[in-house]
């Protein structure tokens, strides 16, 4: 599977932008595809995770529950990731990735990613 990943930009503290992830090649009967962030000098950390097939559960860590959306278009074949209320702490480079052995208790986990698109880079800043 392909996965590109874009939407990043410049934005104020208190706004919004809109990531996508488009997912291309192999179909599995279930896959999850999930976003992940990393900061400079810090460790990659789990953003929020979607079923693309076999399901339609979400996941959010909680540091943007309640400020961000994942979902999935499948008539555009990507997954989109509205984020809103952004803070300079959400500033890092963000990547999408996507597996077919994820399971509920490692959606969480980087490791279980066989997928990844390149980052595409969000910068929160006044």
């Amino acid at each position: 599977v392909q996965l590109q990943a874009s939407g990043g930009g410049l934005v104020q503290p208190g706004g919004s932008l809109r990531l996508s992830c488009a997912v291309s090649g192999r179909r599995y009967m279930r896959y999850i595809v999930a976003w992940f962030r990393q900061a400079p000098g810090k460790e990659r950390e789990f953003v929020a995770a979607v079923h693309w097939s076999g399901g339609s559960s979400t996941d959010y860590a909680e540091s943007v529950k309640g400020r961000f959306t994942i979902s999935r278009d499948n008539a555009k074949n990507t997954v989109n990731l509205q984020m809103n209320s952004l803070k300079p702490e959400d500033s890092a480079l963000y990547y999408c990735a996507g597996g077919a052995r994820v399971i509920v208790t490692s959606r969480t986990r980087d490791s279980a990613y066989d997928d990844w698109g390149q980052g595409t880079l969000v910068t929160v800043s006044s």
